[in-house]
């Protein structure tokens, strides 16, 4: 076994143990949560692909972990230290071409191809930094009767690491600059780190420096010229508008998903079904202005064709992504005031200041097709929305379920629990809904005949027919709402 002897006779500082194994901490905590924004464009923001990230940085936590002790007791930590940090700092800026380069082909493809991208990625960065502690633990002990409370410091500091890169990543680094230019920011700081420990150890050439900076360099070149497929990268979702068939139709996607369609030269124009079996349903209402609250702006088509065939009419959207504001503004010819107001911020938290009685519709359009917030999923909400709307007031949700309709089920034994008349519109096969997309239409009274869709193939189940369906599902509460398992269960 090699001889730890000189590395021994002058042990790493406490000063500077405490700093490094603080960064590999948080580096590891960094990269996990931006890596779910790097796979969320190909692979969806689903419970699976957050899971599957997860689940690839901890086993690379813990197979470093060992790892690294095991190397701490052979080899010599002064040139495995530097080694092992301008490693780190290389594969994480190899995250960036790794996922643009095999994110493409795993689009639409199963959760497993979440799972083997996240641990391609994110495996081996975070076993060769959580290596980095042991090897700082043998390079300052030099003392057996301190090794408790040289290792629970150690300890302490790489979880504090963990805590700042973890905060530090949604408050700072999210708001501050792209994911990309992130990812780069931290093993660009891994890489300096390395090269000037390796310098005063004596453990590298400046050959070997110039090597490395080359490498790093040559990775995000790779990355730039793969190029970001999003026209924006907000705090939730990568944004892309592309233009549709018509002359002024653009649609908006967000991550893998089509969210929004609008058309500039007629807001009137509805392109998507669901958009217009909502439409419908609102067109039924008795005439004259509305006033309406919707929970999501997306491209903001429902609002502005509102505001088109019902002129007078105000609405107020609740929103939780700034920056999709911002966009829709320069891109989707968003006009803000008025009579269209936006608040940022989750719905369930700025429904509560919304006065009671007040809205003649409530629509809900903030689920997607692979996740959904599933806090507005549940009875609680919907009396939440009760309250808001007025007597005989219209709530119309959209939601996406395929396969057993699990979660279509589960919502619709929610909605029968809080309101008085329940309706779904949505495409049929043997009277019974046929997946994708689909609209509940509820009031806490007798909704009136006309207020249905049979637009674009459409067919309007009545109460009775949504009792049906809904069946023995378990109505969704704030205590326990599986929504995404429902969701996910095909």
């Amino acid at each position: 076994m090699t001889s730890l002897a000189p590395a021994a006779a002058r042990p790493l500082g406490p000063r500077a143990a405490r700093a490094l194994v603080f960064l590999a901490a948080g580096a590891v905590l960094v990269l996990e949560i931006l890596g779910v924004r790097l796979l969320a464009p190909y692979v969806g923001l689903t419970l699976e692909t957050t899971t599957a990230i997860i689940g690839a940085a901890l086993a690379g936590l813990a197979a470093g972990a060992a790892a690294g002790g095991r190397a701490a007791d052979r080899l010599n930590g002064r040139w495995l230290l530097p080694l092992l940090l301008a490693a780190g700092g290389l594969l994480c800026i190899a995250v960036v071409p790794l996922v643009r380069a095999f994110g493409a082909a795993a689009r639409g493809t199963s959760e497993l191809s979440a799972l083997l991208i996240a641990l391609m990625i994110l495996f081996p960065p975070a076993f060769v930094l959580s290596a980095v502690s042991p090897v700082v633990a043998k390079l300052q002990l030099h003392d057996l009767q301190h090794t408790g409370r040289v290792v629970g410091s150690l300890s302490a500091w790489a979880t504090a690491g963990a805590l700042v890169g973890t905060f530090g990543t949604g408050f700072v680094l999210v708001p501050l600059m792209p994911t990309s230019a992130a990812v780069f920011a931290i093993g660009g700081l891994l890489l300096t780190v390395a090269l000037l420990l390796a310098l005063r150890f004596g453990a590298t050439s400046p050959a070997v420096a110039i090597a490395c900076v080359a490498c790093a360099l040559s990775l995000a070149g790779a990355a730039m010229a793969i190029g970001s497929p999003c026209d924006a990268e907000t705090d939730y979702h990568c944004a892309i508008i592309v233009d549709s068939e018509r002359p002024g139709g653009r649609t908006l996607i967000l991550d893998d998903l089509r969210h929004s369609h609008v058309d500039l030269d007629d807001l009137s124009h509805l392109e998507f079904d669901y958009t217009r079996w909502m439409g419908d349903a609102i067109d039924a209402l008795p005439g004259g202005p509305l006033r309406v609250v919707y929970l999501g702006g997306g491209g903001y088509t429902l609002p502005r064709y509102v505001a088109t065939v019902r002129p007078g009419s105000r609405a107020r959207v609740l929103e939780v992504d700034g920056e999709l504001v911002e966009l829709a503004r320069r891109r989707l010819g968003l006009r803000t005031g008025s009579h269209l107001r936006v608040r940022v911020g989750d719905a369930r938290v700025t429904l509560r200041d919304e006065p009671t009685d007040s809205a003649d519709v409530v629509v809900g359009d903030a689920f997607g097709g692979r996740s959904l917030p599933w806090h507005l999923a549940t009875a609680e909400f919907a009396r939440e929305i009760r309250r808001v709307l007025r007597p005989g007031g219209l709530y119309a949700l959209n939601l996406i379920d395929q396969g057993d309709l699990r979660l279509l089920r589960a919502e619709a034994a929610t909605l029968l629990e809080v309101f008085a008349d329940v309706r779904l519109v949505a495409h049929t096969e043997n009277g019974q809904p046929a997946g994708g997309n689909v609209v509940f239409l509820a009031s806490d009274r007798a909704l009136a005949p006309d207020v249905r869709s049979t637009s674009r193939g459409a067919r309007t189940l009545d109460r009775r027919a949504v009792r049906r369906i809904a069946g023995d599902a378990d109505v969704l509460r704030d205590d326990d709402a599986p929504a995404d398992q429902l969701l996910s269960a095909r």
